[in-house]
Order: structure tokens, then sequence, then C-alpha cells
């Protein structure tokens, strides 16, 4: 990819990744919130801010290597971890699956509004505002849609401390769940390996595929 296609990528991709791990992160301390645990209120996390979210590697070096590294074909972040203490929730267990839930479905949500901005209201205008306008919005939606889509279905690969870890931790038996927490501090290495060998698309694209069918609900 050349420097020119580079920057263009760069425009459409960083507000997509930006939208995706703001709501993401936002959706995790308001369920958290609801459920009566302020501890992401008191950090100034429950904010569509991205400033408050923003991690440096994960949100900004690390998007942006994959988009030199795949010449624009892959492009994935993450944010700051919003915290959440799982004491102040009548049931912390179910309380952590539910906070857990709230991440991938925020992801699926916009990628459902989108859909719908795109269908009902971007793709009517079409000839009636110039192109060097209209064909931004529409990439950056599109964007937006799959970043969100492949967000929401890394996030549910079930091991902690992946959103789909801590919501099967919550639905287990507590002799299973706590099996599960003696596997989370090598969570982290798993997926990485995982995502080396190839695992993470064996569980990510039927996800992936399924999202795409419920988008297609809305189209």
């Amino acid at each position: 990819m050349d420097f020119t296609g580079i920057i263009r990528q760069i425009i459409i991709s960083a507000p997509a990744v930006l939208i995706a791990i703001v709501f993401h992160e936002l959706a995790h301390g308001w369920v958290a919130y609801k459920l009566g645990d302020n501890t992401a209120k008191l950090s100034g996390r429950l904010t569509l801010n991205p400033i408050s979210h923003i991690d440096p590697f994960g949100t900004i070096i690390m998007p942006f290597m994959l988009l030199i590294l795949t010449s624009g074909q892959w492009v994935f972040g993450y944010a700051k971890p919003v915290p959440v203490n799982p004491y102040n929730f009548k049931n912390p267990r179910a309380g952590m699956a539910l906070c857990a839930a709230g991440g991938p479905a925020a992801n699926l949500a916009v990628a459902i509004v989108c859909t719908i901005l795109i269908k009902w209201l971007i793709l009517p205008l079409m000839g009636a505002i110039p192109d060097f306008i209209f064909d931004p919005i529409v990439l950056i939606l599109k964007a937006t849609i799959m970043i969100n889509i492949v967000l929401a279905a890394f996030n549910l690969i079930p091991i902690p401390p992946l959103d789909g870890g801590r919501i099967l931790m919550g639905v287990l038996p507590l002799r299973y769940s706590q099996l599960m927490e003696r596997i989370e501090p090598f969570g982290s290495l798993i997926v990485i390996l995982m995502i080396i060998t190839g695992l993470t698309s064996v569980f990510v694209w039927p996800l992936v595929k399924l999202f795409f069918n419920i988008l297609s609900l809305f189209y």
C-alpha cells in the first residue's frame, strides 16, 4: 500500500476503531453502574469522550501496525479496560457476566445502527450530495460495521479475560467457574497463541457470519 493509500485507510478506519472501542467500554461501565457499581463513573469512564478510553498501544500503535502489516486488510484495537468492582453487585458472578455481555452487545447495536443509516438515510441521498462527501461517509460506516462485528465476535471467545470467558464464568456451576479463574492469568497468552495458529478464526468467523445475518434483517 502506498503512502496515499495508507492515509486514506487511516481516515476511514480511525473513526471506526474509536467508535467501536468507546461504545464497547462505555457499555461495560454503564451496565455495572445500573447494577449498583459506580467505580466506572467515579473513574470518569461513563463518557463518549474517546480520550478517557484510549490506550496508547491498543488504540493507536497496534491498529496502525496492523494497517501497515496487512496492507489495510485487517485493523483491530482495544481501549483501557473499564474498572468494575463485582462486590458492589447483589450477585457478583451474574453481575460480571452481564457487564461482560454489555460490550459485545453494544458493538452489535452500533453495527445495526450504521446498517440502518446506510440503508434508510445515506443511500437515498446518492446523487443528491457530491461524491467526495457521499463516498467517505459510506466507507466509514461500512468500516464501522465490520470493526464492531469483528470486535464483538472476538471478545466472545470463551477464554477469560475476554468477555466470552467472563460470561461463561458467570453461568457455569461454581466449581467450573473457579477452574476458569485459575486459567485466567494465562488467558492472554492462550489468546495470542490462538491468533498465531489461526484457531481464533474457528470461533470468530462463524460468529461474524451470524452477526451479518442479523444485520441483513435491517438492510
